[in-house]
Parts: C-alpha cells; structure tokens; sequence
C-alpha cells in the first residue's frame, strides 16, 4: 500500500505513489521531452478559433474508460485557469474544476520542459470514486497553490467553451468569449489533448498527455491522490 500523503506547502514530486503512476507498464517509462514544443507552447500563440461547431444534446458518460480521457485546460488569460476532463469530445464533462492558479501562471510554468499538476484529496469515506470527491489541494510542479472544489454544475462560461470545442480532439489557442463581450480579464484561451490514463489504486490515478506531434514523451500529467 503506497504511503499516506501530507499536505505540505511542497509535494515531493518523488513520491513512491506519484514515481508508481508515472510507469504504466513493465519497463515502459514516460521520457521528457527535451526538444519542447507541442501544445503547452501554442497555448497561447494560436489565432482566433472560428469553429461553427453545434452542442446539440450533449452525450452523458458517468465514467472515463479505462486508458483515455479528453482533458482542456482553460481561462481567461488574467484570470483563474480551469480543468475539465470527458470520457470524450462528445461528452458533458464529468470533472471540472477551477484550479486556484492564474492562467498566467501556468502558462509560465509551462515554459519547462514537463508539468506536473497534483490533486489531493484527504477525504474520510470510502464510499466516493476517486474523481467524484470534491475538495481537492492543488500543487503544480510540487508547490502548493491552494484548495479548490470540484464544479456539480457548470456555469455559462464552462459551458460556452464545452459547446465551442464539441468534437474537437486536440488544439490550442483563443476562443470568442460569450456572446463576443469584451472581458476585462483578457482573451479566453484553451488546450484541448487525449491524455493517456493510468490507475495505480482505487486511491490514485494519473493522466499523461498524449503528444500529437510525435515528442519522445508527455509533457503534462495529471495526478490525482487519496490520502485517509
């Protein structure tokens, strides 16, 4: 059983539970990618998005399979960054949460070479799945940025991007924000990828982002973990 995990101002990056996440298979290892690139950079360098993509009724899946999801990153460039993740681009999101990080802060750390983003739960019932709890502590790159609470429901916003980027599998750049009003908190802005999923535990899982354009390894995972 991995060791239990303390919240700190700093999560070591080196935990036994984060290292065990990090190799899905025997022998496999997730390799940084040194030439950088990829969709962490055109996070915001890519042009407006002028899709005419339709929501229609949106497909509800209450679970993601078991080796991939559909997570976006986005927000306003001024303001807080959010986090959602679908079984697919078709679907209603099934977690989302707003991260208590500017985007312009992740996106400064997203200057390196890989990003590690930490979701940790101390939660005292078994009773939850692991990404149905609610009240997360949030590290980036093992420093502690805040708490945040998962969304039960998605406001205007969350819902005008997930009607904008419906079918779209991967992609970066800015969006038109509701009903194209300026916004005081700068452009709206997104990164959409397929992120391989790996569960270590009913306590613990991880999303490493799938590369479209060919790197040696991701350059963003995910962890989520339960501490009791």
């Amino acid at each position: 059983m991995p060791p239990p995990l303390q919240s700190s101002p700093y999560f070591p990056m080196d935990n036994p539970t984060i290292l065990s996440l990090l190799h899905p298979t025997p022998g496999e290892k997730h390799k940084s990618s040194s030439n950088g690139g990829g969709l962490l950079r055109m996070f915001k360098l890519f042009p407006m998005l002028t899709s005419g993509c339709k929501m229609g009724k949106p497909r509800r899946k209450p679970l993601l399979n078991h080796t991939a999801a559909t997570c976006t990153i986005f927000g306003y460039r001024k303001g807080r960054v959010f986090l959602a993740i679908q079984a697919d681009p078709n679907c209603v999101p099934m977690f989302v949460i707003e991260l208590p990080m500017l985007t312009s802060v992740l996106q400064k750390e997203m200057e390196s070479d890989m990003v590690r983003i930490a979701l940790e739960s101390e939660t005292k019932t078994h009773k939850k799945k692991l990404l149905e709890e609610f009240v997360w502590a949030v590290y980036c790159n093992g420093r502690k940025m805040g708490y945040s609470i998962r969304k039960k429901h998605l406001c205007d916003d969350e819902l005008h991007v997930t009607q904008l980027l419906r079918g779209v599998s991967t992609g970066a750049g800015v969006l038109p924000t509701l009903n194209h009003k300026e916004n005081s908190d700068g452009e709206l802005t997104y990164m959409r990828a397929r992120f391989e999923r790996v569960v270590g535990s009913k306590d613990s899982e991880a999303l490493h982002m799938i590369n479209p354009d060919g790197a040696p390894g991701p350059e963003l995972s995910i962890f989520f973990l339960r501490s009791y």
